[in-house]
């Protein structure tokens, strides 16, 4: 079951960490940091004269994320109608990637970077993340020892609301709360989203 408890909950279950305990971290966790997973070292830094990938049809950064505006999304192998559907996605808000552009047409992946090319009209510009922690504490501040007032737990997909370096703000289930920002995908690594 996937869900968002508030604080009170979790503690009268026994399934809260105390306040000022970190976010369990996920070993699972594979993935570089241009597609939101941890990388196994630092990226070197950013030169003020190398331009970001741009895609060719909305000029927008690339890759980028997004989410499914649709409950249902068909995936195909291709950029057209013609080619083959290989995936059905069926989440509505579920976090997605976009890797190209070609026309009408996005190539996005998931989490588990399985995918394929969907119509942009399934896709919205709305930011939403997908929880990786077994439990994610969403904090009233974006700092270790801040009041808990909820717990996500894994597979729960949140809105992105704000970052900061290390955290980020999600709302959830009518909670929101800062989230340590290894605690979930959906964002680049030195991504800043307003």
């Amino acid at each position: 079951m996937l869900s968002v408890l508030p604080a009170a909950a979790q503690q009268a279950a026994g399934g809260a960490a105390p306040a000022g305990t970190p976010p369990p971290e996920d070993t699972d966790r594979t993935g570089d940091a241009a597609d939101g997973g941890t990388a196994a070292a630092p990226a070197p830094p950013e030169r003020a004269s190398r331009a970001p990938r741009l895609g060719p049809v909305t000029n927008l950064p690339m890759p980028r994320f997004v989410s499914l505006k649709a409950r249902e999304g068909n995936v195909r192998r291709g950029p057209s109608l013609s080619h083959r559907i290989d995936w059905v996605f069926t989440r509505k808000d579920m976090p997605l990637q976009i890797t190209a552009e070609y026309g009408h047409w996005r190539r996005v992946q998931d989490r588990d970077g399985v995918g394929g090319w969907v119509h942009y009209s399934l896709l919205s510009g709305v930011r939403t993340v997908l929880i990786e922690a077994d439990q994610a504490p969403m904090l009233d501040r974006p700092e270790p020892d801040a009041a808990i007032t909820a717990i996500a737990e894994r597979g729960v997909v949140a809105r992105l609301e704000e970052c900061l370096p290390d955290w980020c703000r999600l709302e959830a289930g009518g909670y929101d709360g800062w989230v340590r920002r290894d605690a979930f995908w959906g964002i680049g690594a030195n991504e800043l989203p307003e």
